[in-house]
């Protein structure tokens, strides 16, 4: 029995029938398919960017007059528009080489130029079937006077509808030795061996795949071992594992089975049979299928016996347990073309799944295909989790920042980061280690997923003076200054630090990239001529942070004579550099940092990351340099107050809640900025207020611990950590102003806030150098 599935709007992230989208890399291509009638609309977000498109037939023949372009801009060579080291042109010139296409002879049209505006866009209109090349063109390293490639997206409308779930199915990673589909509310079985990969993939979105494996040699004894949930969450410390560290499934045994290498949903679960015949029951669907008898049919050639229920690893189910302990699920995350990709660590006898079921969300109650490739042990694949910029942006696996060469020789402790990489903490070192190193003498991190933006044209400032809460107008070339970004409302976007390196250009550098989207939204709101462009791919930062950090860098940063030297380089000041001399590595190097030290940060291109580590590095080892991760910084930020996104704020706090209200001039900033209105309302009428807490014991505070004054909660704690320099117990929390006072006890509530109190008290904040007389070290 099959229940009817209820017919439902589609979401707001998904596409119609027969549509498309991909997204083309700022000095990159895409070689894409048309058939005649179907439709390519190129859009241009950030603006500023120009488009080439090459149109050839079946022939290998090239005209512009296939997608409807009339070819009157001069047509350019395309294989000089792309840039050598971005992937997806080399990607495409082997494409169009197997094709027998001639690249050194092609010629491209010009469907927009690189002066237009913010969301500029183009539609080309295949006349017949033809191969379609559409080129992002630019240069990667950013020149002087030149603005970074930008990305460009494409919407395609096919006249023909696709068999449903066709069109999704992405191209292999590699070539696959098993490749094959399960239909929907199936299951199949399938044997690998030790090293193999295997890609589960979603095929339309929003479905459920169980997956079991049992290891052949113990199966082969008679011994059934297969993945275990539970051995598995204690094990790895979590619901389920991801990508990194801690990826590893394990039989009951803790025999490790299957690593999880990429995935691109990030939700999966690990609690739950798969479904059961039992299950339907309950629910009043005797006789439903499901996918505990589905795998009991697929096994039993395998010598399997069956079970009443299949435990097994529910990729693409969206479950989570709430805070009643109620186990809920909802539609899954995952969009049409998502996958995971798994190694197997034995000989593996698997099983897949279609999960059938139709009555509630686990499916988005619509059942469909799932599709497997298993590829040889000879390839190696990067590990990956997916990002997104936005909500609607195609997911982006986990990038390699350009000091990851040399990270990665000193630790294999990194987590995911917006995006990329970053060291948690260095092998023989540790921690507290790192911490001391940078408080004593100096410390190195990588932050290169910092959100780096170029704000430029006549309108750049009235833009960014709109937008920020400081007053951009007061800006000096060569000065930095960090600001707030808020909504209408008050609430934080983000904080950041705004470059000004010239008058009508700026770079505003940010957590995420929330800020800089926001920032080309009112461009094109105010109607201001000003391009907000990304440059996040070509500037790669490193902090070298402690007393010893100027001496470390003072004999290899080297700059012109008309900008300050390292050695006079003023606090929140920057000089456009080079490394060891006038002809050395193009380098920005600005006098800020996060950790309350005298300190320094490092932007190159991630080119030129090793070299500019190489030569720190050598520099410091007199002087005590040490790398640093992200858990030592994380004292460090706290100790010396500095805030942090989703701990001391988000779009519900504004600046003087986030304890930054010296970055909202509302009375001294004549002109408007968006919430400043609220901003002003909300600082005469204060309700709460960042304070700084000292607890007794060792206990530490952690993000989202109730405090309380008697029963009543006061107020939340925000960040804590053991200090090593004050030797306290410290934390940062967010209070009603009637407790706010210097001297004000208070308790931290543990367990369920009211069963265990941590005696605590208001303090001085910041805990660490409150007068900031280190990081103004002359």
């Amino acid at each position: 029995m099959t229940a009817i599935a209820p017919t439902l709007p589609m979401g707001p992230l998904e596409l119609r029938p027969g549509a498309e989208r991909y997204d083309v890399v700022g000095g990159g291509a895409i070689v894409l398919a048309l058939a005649e009638g179907d439709t390519a609309e190129v859009t241009s977000p950030a603006g500023a960017q120009s488009c080439l498109v090459a149109a050839f037939d079946s022939n290998g023949r090239s005209d512009p007059g296939l997608v409807g372009l009339s070819g009157a801009a001069p047509p350019q060579p395309l294989i000089g528009l792309l840039c050598a080291d971005v992937v997806d042109a080399r990607r495409v010139k082997a494409g169009l080489d197997r094709r027998g296409i001639d690249l050194e002879s092609t010629r491209a049209t010009e469907l927009f130029g690189p002066s237009t505006g913010a969301g500029a866009s183009g539609t080309l209109a295949a006349q017949t079937s033809v191969v379609c090349v559409i080129a992002a063109p630019g240069q990667a390293v950013l020149a002087e006077g030149k603005l970074p490639p930008s990305d460009l997206i494409i919407n395609i409308q096919r006249a023909q509808i696709p068999e449903p779930g066709e069109e999704f199915l992405p191209a292999p990673l590699t070539d696959p030795n098993q490749d094959f589909r399960i239909q929907r509310t199936t299951a199949t079985a399938y044997q690998v061996k030790a090293g193999q990969f295997i890609q589960i993939i979603d095929v339309a979105g929003r479905q459920c795949s169980d997956f079991q494996a049992l290891g052949v040699r113990l199966l082969d004894a008679g011994t059934e071992a297969a993945i275990d949930s539970t051995t598995t969450r204690t094990l790895g410390g979590a619901s389920y594992p991801s990508p990194g560290l801690f990826a590893k499934f394990f039989d009951a045994n803790m025999a490790p089975m299957v690593e999880l290498i990429q995935d691109t949903v990030g939700r999966h679960d690990t609690f739950n049979l798969a479904c059961t015949a039992k299950y339907y029951e309950e629910m009043g669907y005797p006789g439903h299928v499901n996918c505990t008898d589905n795998i009991n049919e697929v096994l039993n050639p395998y010598g399997v016996g069956p079970r009443r229920g299949w435990e097994a690893v529910n990729f693409f189910y969206n479950t989570n347990v709430d805070a009643t302990n109620q186990i809920y699920l909802d539609e899954p995350w995952s969009r049409p073309g998502d996958y995971v990709l798994v190694r197997a660590l034995q000989d593996l006898v698997c099983v897949s799944t279609a999960c059938p079921c139709d009555v509630d969300a686990a499916n988005g109650w619509d059942p469909t295909d799932i599709h497997i490739r298993v590829y040889p042990a000879r390839n190696k694949f990067k590990k990956a989790t997916a990002f997104r910029m936005t909500a609607d942006a195609k997911p982006e696996l986990t990038k390699e920042t350009g000091f990851h060469p040399r990270t990665s020789n000193l630790t294999r402790n990194f987590t995911e980061y917006q995006g990329y990489w970053l060291a948690n903490s260095y092998t023989n070192r540790g921690v507290i280690s790192e911490y001391w190193a940078c408080r004593e003498a100096a410390a190195v991190i990588d932050l290169s997923p910092l959100r780096k933006y170029e704000v430029v044209g006549p309108d750049a400032q009235q833009l960014l003076q709109t937008c920020l809460t400081r007053n951009v107008s007061k800006l000096a070339d060569g000065q930095v200054v960090y600001s707030a970004m808020c909504y209408p409302t008050g609430g934080m976007i983000d904080d950041g630090t705004l470059f000004r390196l010239g008058r009508e250009n700026f770079r505003w550098i940010g957590g995420s990239d929330t800020s800089g989207l926001w920032l080309r939204e009112q461009a094109q709101e105010l109607g201001l001529k000003a391009w907000v462009k990304s440059s996040t791919n070509q500037l790669h930062n490193l902090q070298v942070q402690g007393p010893n950090s100027r001496e470390i860098l003072k004999d290899i940063v080297w700059t012109r004579p008309d900008q300050p030297t390292l050695a006079e380089l003023a606090w929140f000041r920057f000089s456009v550099a080079r490394l060891g001399g006038p002809e050395g590595v193009p380098l920005v190097v600005s006098r800020t940092g996060y950790t309350g030290e005298l300190g320094y940060e490092i932007f190159c291109h991630p080119t030129h990351a090793t070299e500019v580590w190489d030569s720190v590095w050598a520099a410091g080892q007199g002087n005590g340099l040490a790398p640093m991760g992200l858990e030592a910084l994380d004292i460090l930020r706290i100790e010396a107050g500095l805030v942090f996104a989703g701990s001391e704020f988000d779009d519900q706090t504004d600046p003087f809640e986030a304890g930054i209200g010296f970055t909202v001039p509302v009375k001294s900033k004549s002109s408007g900025f968006i919430g400043k209105k609220a901003l002003l309302a909300r600082s005469q009428n204060p309700q709460r207020k960042l304070v700084g807490l000292e607890l007794e014991g060792g206990e530490i505070g952690i993000h989202g611990d109730t405090v309380h004054v008697g029963r009543s909660q006061v107020g939340v704690v925000t960040s804590g950590t053991i200090s090593p320099v004050l030797a306290k117990n410290i934390a940062l929390c967010r209070m009603s102003v009637e407790h706010a006072e210097v001297g004000c006890e208070v308790a931290v509530g543990k367990l369920d806030g009211h069963q265990k109190r941590i005696p605590a008290q208001v303090v001085r904040f910041p805990f660490y150098d409150p007068d900031k007389d280190r990081v103004r070290a002359n």
